[in-house]
């Protein structure tokens, strides 16, 4: 049953040839036996789970619900849960239990989809491997000598192991497109506001997006198709004319103009990588798309802007913890300055340190022109280059990162290194533009991504790319061994 399609599942619960109970309890058994090792999950929910899948039974069984009512569902742990913990990855957060549900949540909830559990993330999102987390690190599912890539790892390392049908993640720099890509599974980052942030702990403001995780391009359609929306609970939520993201997945992209920036081929992309994408580039053109060469010049500025501005609105974000109203406490305060610094020393792990250090800096008199303010004019110059592009071509092809995931430990200790990771996918953070991640093959027994990147409000284009690519292909129905 775990490597069955959304749509597979869905027919068979209204059909009732299955059981929304059976079918939460085989997700519940596969975390058990499996998730020990893998770490995929901070916390599993399965009382809750049942009685959900239970109220989904009963739903079902008069002949009411949605078409995915009944199908489990795991939950990145940036995302507030009604009564269950929501720790961002964080000891500062370690004993936090949510008073409501993140408006993704709710959603979700409404159509009684069963939640398994809160999955293992970089802390505060702040990484890109799923090593910065206060509950240990995730293991990739297809080799557990690597990173399953951050911060979305545990949701990507539960989907491509089979233990969960889907999962939700955020995307700040790359943080669903990445670990989708280094796990061989499908996530899609949806255009700035499209998705309610409503209940989504914040690490960047003006960056963060929520989207889902799921093994194809259609199953991600389905579950975004129920993310999106207005709320006017989030001030940059947006009124979207349509979400029926699934209304073009069977037409052809005969004619459709794809763009490949030739910046993107250079200096910095692995050779296996580089070859694995072009291949799948083949097979879009085979698919009857023109495929056009372009140019994003300013694509090397992307990187250095976001890690002046992402800080920047995270040490703002942080400040709210400081061990007064919530959150990590300090023993026996002398005073409220100690309160404070020891708060935080002790609840922030040292990547979140380091951001905050960061942030507060360029935001500090005498800097902020120098560097905050020059950073956001770099911003438009990296959005103006993806409005021009999109003047030659309907979509945007290219890696996602430049190597397969690396080896755990790898890129620790070298901070820009790990930050170079996301080379390819901050672009599309700082523009606010949807793009996804979708299977494309293997180099040196790891998983590849093909990288698309869509006009704003454009995802139902590029999940039509995404899946007549997975009709002609077979990587994403792949499955590591040991979880088969």
């Amino acid at each position: 049953m775990h490597n069955l399609s959304l749509k597979t599942l869905s027919e068979r619960l209204q059909s009732r040839e299955l059981t929304s109970v059976a079918l939460t309890q085989h997700f519940l058994d596969r975390i058990a036996r499996f998730d020990g090792e893998l770490n995929a999950f901070v916390t599993v929910t399965p009382e809750l789970a049942l009685e959900m899948a239970q109220a989904a039974d009963a739903k079902l069984d008069r002949g009411e619900g949605h078409r995915l009512t009944g199908i489990p569902v795991a939950h990145k742990d940036i995302f507030c849960t009604l009564d269950v913990k929501t720790s961002c990855g964080s000891k500062m957060l370690n004993n936090f239990l949510s008073p409501y549900d993140a408006a993704v949540v709710e959603k979700l909830k409404s159509l009684d989809m069963p939640m398994l559990g809160k999955t293992n993330m970089d802390e505060f999102a702040m990484g890109s491997s799923t090593e910065s987390s206060y509950y240990g690190r995730t293991l990739n599912p297809w080799d557990h000598r690597a990173v399953p890539g951050g911060s979305s790892g545990g949701s990507a390392a539960a989907v491509a192991a089979g233990l969960a049908p889907v999962a939700t993640g955020s995307d700040t720099g790359g943080s669903i497109r990445q670990p989708a890509a280094f796990c061989g599974i499908s996530g899609i980052k949806p255009t700035y506001g499209a998705v309610s942030r409503y209940g989504m702990i914040a690490y960047a403001s003006s960056f963060d997006q929520g989207g889902p995780m799921a093994r194809s391009a259609e199953d991600a359609a389905w579950l975004l198709e129920v993310m999106a929306g207005l709320d006017e609970r989030d001030s940059t939520s947006v009124a979207l004319a349509s979400t029926d993201y699934s209304r073009d997945l069977s037409r052809s992209i005969q004619g459709m103009k794809v763009g490949v920036p030739e910046e993107y081929f250079s200096e910095g992309l692995e050779a296996d990588v580089a070859e694995t994408v072009e291949q799948a580039i083949g097979e879009l053109e085979k698919l009857g798309a023109e495929i056009v060469r372009i140019h994003l010049p300013n694509k090397d500025l992307a990187v250095s802007s976001y890690y002046v501005l992402a800080p920047a609105e995270a040490s703002s974000n942080l400040s709210r913890f400081d061990g007064v109203r919530y959150g990590h406490r300090c023993e026996a305060p002398k005073d409220l300055n100690d309160l404070y610094t020891r708060s935080r020393s002790e609840g922030f792990g040292d990547e979140v340190k380091r951001r905050i250090m960061v942030g507060t800096y360029v935001l500090s008199e005498g800097y902020y022109d120098a560097y905050y303010r020059k950073a956001q004019k770099l911003r438009r110059l990296v959005r103006d280059d993806f409005v021009k592009a999109f003047e030659q071509c309907d979509l945007i092809v290219g890696p996602v990162a430049p190597s397969v995931a690396f080896d755990i430990g790898e890129k620790t200790d070298d901070p820009v290194s790990m930050y170079l990771a996301d080379l390819y996918t901050i672009p599309v953070n700082l523009a606010g533009l949807p793009a996804m991640s979708i299977p494309a093959g293997f180099a040196r027994g790891r998983p590849v991504g093909l990288h698309i990147v869509g006009p704003y409000f454009e995802e139902h284009k590029i999940l039509q790319l995404a899946h007549q690519y997975q009709q002609v292909t077979d990587w994403h129905h792949a499955v590591a061994t040991d979880y088969r």
